[in-house]
């Protein structure tokens, strides 16, 4: 069996994706998602232009060999670019293989270790009034752990909120990504945030009860002392997580917020190698790995970090929104089923456009997501509903603090 066609696909149901097709000498097709979101185009012609004719005639079924040889070829290495690439060829390769086997890709990981995966959703709101209006939605939508985000008094836009204005026409919080020709400028100021957030918290716990799972993001804007000063204050509202409290490029930083606090630390959405995870779990820095399979490489590096995560009791928390395709989505949920230290997955669910090109085998039910029983990742590719939604070009929001200097948004 050898591989005949490599096609890159761009489409904009909503949002931006780039996912790759092969297709094997006998007809059988593998998808893999290349999602960078904000630089689709650079994935995409990494993809087409590099990549692609290096895999025609290719043995599908030599998934680990193909992945170093892309990894390692390039000499250039990392990077999301690069890996979102070679992510996309090993899901696609997983596909493949699983449609031959006849079996979802969660059975060639060793079978599933659990009955259905525990999601959380993204609970919103300008104000307490709104975020509870939030919550109780997201809890009738069946979810039983919850994201909590909040608008802060005297910043004009702030990540996570849904309902703030986005020239995509879409909910905020779903593609933050504005369309037009240059990001949108957005304010931020982290005193006010260390200030207003443990009183959000306060009031979410006394209307909701001490039993509801809550995790919340910071989205990389504080100092490692700051992200120390939050986790001690949310400390008494017992987080499930904080995500992304401080920029983990300096992986030492997390010793000093570990040396102050107890609230459980998730981290990992922005990084493409094991490496980047090496000193955070050695050290047991963090307690949940947020990594995604579209910008880590694939299903086959996911499966490995995560293995060497369960030697620190530290367990999977993997990135889950809407710029992970619903085939990068799947490969996330095949791995989660199949590994024992499984955490928590982030879900928000797609568009109804999205789920028209993206056809899905994917359930979720009472809390819990399920990948499906369908050979291969369980996702299928409508190429009449995708030819609808041409590429728009689009970019991230990025923050001025008030003096104007550019912050993490």
């Amino acid at each position: 069996m050898r591989i005949v066609q490599a096609e890159v696909l761009v489409t904009s149901p909503s949002r931006n994706f780039v996912t790759l097709r092969l297709t094997t000498d006998d007809g059988v097709t593998g998808l893999g998602d290349a999602t960078l979101n904000g630089r689709e185009l650079a994935v995409a012609s990494y993809l087409s232009d590099h990549v692609a004719p290096l895999l025609i005639d290719r043995d599908p079924h030599r998934i680990e060999d193909t992945w170093q040889f892309l990894y390692r070829s390039a000499y250039w290495r990392r990077g999301p670019v690069t890996m979102a690439a070679i992510a996309a060829v090993d899901m696609a390769l997983w596909d493949i293989k699983g449609k031959i086997a006849g079996l979802p890709i969660y059975q060639l990981l060793g079978g599933a270790s659990r009955t259905g995966l525990r999601a959380y959703g993204h609970a919103s709101g300008t104000d307490i009034p709104s975020l509870f209006d939030s919550i109780r939605h997201h809890l009738d939508l069946g979810y039983q752990s919850i994201r909590v985000q909040t608008s802060i008094p005297g910043i004009k836009a702030v990540y996570g909120v849904a309902s703030q204005k986005q020239s995509s026409g879409q909910r905020y919080d779903y593609e933050p990504a504005g369309r037009g020709a240059y990001p949108q400028e957005e304010d931020w100021d982290t005193r006010a945030y260390l200030r207003h957030l443990p009183t959000v918290f306060e009031a979410v716990r006394n209307e909701f009860g001490p039993e509801l799972p809550l995790l919340h993001d910071g989205h990389h804007r504080m100092t490692p002392i700051q992200a120390a000063k939050l986790g001690q204050a949310l400390e008494p509202y017992d987080l499930y997580w904080l995500e992304d409290c401080t920029p983990a490029e300096n992986q030492e930083a997390l010793r000093l917020v570990r040396q102050h606090t107890t609230t459980p630390l998730a981290i990992g959405e922005v990084f493409n190698t094991v490496y980047d995870f090496q000193t955070l779990i050695k050290e047991q820095l963090i307690d949940y790995v947020r990594a995604a399979s579209t910008h880590f490489g694939g299903i086959s590096p996911l499966k490995k970090v995560m293995d060497y995560a369960a030697q620190y009791q530290i367990k999977s928390g993997f990135h889950g929104p809407t710029d992970i395709s619903p085939v990068g989505f799947a490969a996330q949920l095949h791995v989660g089923l199949a590994i024992h230290n499984y955490g928590i997955q982030e879900f928000m669910g797609q568009s109804d456009a999205t789920n028209t090109v993206f056809e899905q085998h994917m359930t979720f039910t009472d809390g819990y997501l399920h990948p499906g029983d369908a050979p291969g990742l369980g996702v299928h590719y409508n190429d009449d509903a995708a030819q609808h939604y041409p590429y728009q070009q689009a970019y991230l929001p990025f923050n001025r603090l008030a003096d104007g200097t550019v912050h993490d948004w």
